[in-house]
């Protein structure tokens, strides 16, 4: 060869040296492989191997106060997608969508959603699959290994929106939910309460979903069965409501044909015996996953039908406050020598407030505070707040419960507004003006309360000022971490009425569901039923007399807080009806719910007769004989029930 064409020793020498450098390093690698990754890979080896299935645990049953059952579950079959396979996911989209019934936009979505997920976490892709998407899962194992089916347990509610408010509804947990701190333990595609009782008792309901671990070969079709961790099952929840009592709620106010809400409570306990909001929805159309069209509808329906009116409706409660009113009166000793002069109305500061007797075309004449609260006369009342001052009415006010949350255990409640100079000043930076008094002497002006509000408030003074925190499940049957802050909302707060305010008071209202009161036609006879009626405006006079059209949409709400006995009630009712315009109508609704309560305890009183109970209430009746007519009308209310024992 000739000499120019021999490679120079220098190149030789460095290819040795390079072709050298890869083999320390392949063996270096190599050794790492097989000798420090061995553990590494033998785990990583094993998840391929081994395939772990969730079983989901069935959300625990809701009952009523007696065991029924409201809320169930029914079987159903939802479609999971595997992503611990080795398969490109993205290249079956197109036919698993078109097996499923599925857009394939829909599909992708849900991947691109939970791609930051662990990739041996099952994604839920279809819930509630129908007989022919099973099949289609079943017969194209071999070709889709990464689809499986789990049995579900879905919600069962009652229709027709029935309890709906109450109950609430579940679905899976939202992206923004899991960044809070209460769902920090839940993973995506967790099904979890929403609202009412479904979220408030949520960790209770849900119980803990078991696993099933499974052998799969090397294209994921499962081979074999290693191991099993049941599920347990969500705890059963006992509600405080009586469903006889409910559904007469219900049938009270559809028939109305109005919207509004019913809360039914006993204050002795502060137990909720039935609570209704309308308009309502169904949550069976939340058990699966709602269509966003339907979503939307509900979201953006004027008339709010996922608000739960019992509790979150703020509204001015109208004449109703003038219990309050009175009470504040008599305790303040204002109240016990004031004769007003009702002409239709009074002035005060330059303006002329009238009385809702002029619609009548007459006055009310003479009125001292009985005649007040069964005439419901607006002279009377705007004379006393004048009198009293915002602050002493702001005080009592405050101290039975308004302008703040109740505590009831369920999410969401809204806390009112009861204005004072204060509140004022710190949300309006404004002085507050005499003149603006007037208006809260009849539960006008900035006063907004909620029914739930009024039942505790009304039911309290009726109960010789002793107010109770309402509850829909019971305390002692709850676990202990889900039971009431005891430092936040008390179970029981104690407001000083006089015996003889308290007397007045409560005569007062019982006079209202006679033929002298606002409220005749919702008397029941042989009943020791006593209330107050109430109309608020939705709109100023003024504000009104602007209006061209939409006039008969701007109707005064009705309202009517009623309770039996009238004295130690065992039941409180609030009713508002939306633009129901005269409380007499909501107190009829309020009389169906009292007789409803009072018929179900004569029976139950018959049933459970005996020497124990024919003993109690002939000592009562003995005392009444001795001169006691508090004994006496506690006596007749418990013989009209059929009560053994039960009662004030």
């Amino acid at each position: 060869m000739d000499r120019d064409d021999k490679v120079p020793q220098f190149k030789l020498t460095a290819v040795q040296y390079v072709v050298l450098a890869v083999m320390v390093v392949l063996t270096f690698r190599l050794a790492r492989l097989e000798v420090a990754g061995t553990e590494k890979y033998e785990t990583l080896a094993e998840r391929n191997r081994i395939r772990t299935v969730p079983i989901l645990a069935p959300r625990g049953r809701i009952l009523d106060r007696d065991g029924r059952v409201i809320v169930d579950n029914y079987p159903s079959f939802s479609v999971l997608l595997l992503r611990d396979q080795t398969r490109d996911l993205n290249a079956d989209v197109d036919r698993i969508a078109a097996g499923l019934h599925m857009n394939p936009d829909t599909v992708r979505e849900r991947l691109r959603r939970f791609a930051y997920a662990p990739q041996f976490q099952p994604l839920v892709l279809k819930d509630d699959i129908t007989p022919d998407e099973l099949a289609f899962v079943e017969s194209h194992k071999i070709e889709l290994p990464e689809l499986e089916t789990i049995m579900v347990h879905r919600r069962l509610y009652p229709k027709n929106g029935f309890m709906a408010h109450l109950i609430g509804y579940v679905g899976e947990v939202s992206e923004e939910e899991l960044n809070q701190p209460q769902y920090e333990l839940y993973e995506p595609g967790d099904v979890v309460g929403k609202s009412g009782v479904e979220q408030y008792y949520n960790d209770m309901l849900m119980g803990k979903d078991g696993s099933r671990r499974a052998l799969v070969n090397s294209r994921g079709k499962e081979v074999g069965r290693l191991s099993e961790t049941p599920a347990v099952p969500g705890k059963p929840l006992k509600l405080t409501i009586d469903l006889d009592l409910q559904i007469a709620a219900e049938e009270a106010i559809d028939a109305s044909g109005k919207n509004g809400a019913i809360v039914a409570l006993d204050p002795r306990s502060g137990e909720v015996l039935a609570m209704v909001s309308r308009p309502a929805f169904d949550p069976n159309d939340f058990a699966v996953r709602i269509k966003r069209n339907e979503w939307n509808k509900l979201v953006t329906d004027e008339n709010h039908p996922l608000l739960n009116k019992a509790i979150q409706a703020q509204l001015a409660p109208g004449s109703v406050f003038k219990i309050i009113m009175a009470t504040a009166g008599l305790q303040e000793g204002v109240a016990q020598s004031m004769h007003v002069v009702c002409g239709g109305g009074k002035v005060f500061y330059g303006r002329f407030f009238k009385c809702w007797i002029t619609s009548q075309h007459t006055t009310h004449g003479v009125v001292e505070i009985s005649k007040a609260i069964y005439q419901s006369c607006d002279s009377f009342f705007y004379t006393l707040a004048d009198k009293l001052g915002i602050e002493r009415i702001a005080k009592y006010a405050m101290a039975l419960g308004l302008g703040q949350k109740t505590g009831i255990d369920l999410p969401s409640e809204a806390s009112g507004v009861m204005p004072s100079e204060e509140w004022k000043i710190k949300n309006f930076k404004e002085k507050w003006y005499a003149g603006e008094t007037i208006s809260v002497g009849i539960g006008q002006g900035a006063v907004a309360a909620t029914p739930i509000q009024l039942a505790r408030a009304i039911g309290g003074i009726a109960s010789d000022g002793v107010l109770r925190r309402p509850h829909v499940a019971f305390p002692d049957e709850l676990p202990p971490n889900l039971r009431p802050t005891q430092a936040q909302h008390p179970d029981e707060v104690t407001v000083a009425i006089d015996p003889a305010n308290w007397e007045t008071i409560t005569d007062a209202m019982a006079n209202v569901v006679n033929p002298i009161g606002t409220a005749p036609s919702a008397h029941l006879e042989g009943i020791d039923f006593a209330g107050k009626t109430g109309s608020s405006q939705t709109i100023s006079n003024v504000g009104k007399a602007k209006l061209t059209a939409n006039k008969a949409k701007f109707k005064d709400n009705g309202w009517f807080v009623g309770v039996a006995p009238r004295r130690n009630p065992e039941i409180v009712v609030t009713v508002l009806l939306e633009e129901g315009e005269h409380g007499y109508l909501a107190a009829r609704l309020c009389a169906q719910v009292i007789k409803a309560y009072v018929e179900k305890q004569r029976k139950r009183g018959l049933k459970m007769a005996g020497a124990q109970g024919s003993a109690d209430v002939a000592a009562v009746w003995n005392r009444a004989a001795e001169g006691n007519p508090e004994a006496m009308q506690a006596g007749r209310f418990r013989l009209q029930l059929g009560a053994t024992g039960a009662g004030q």
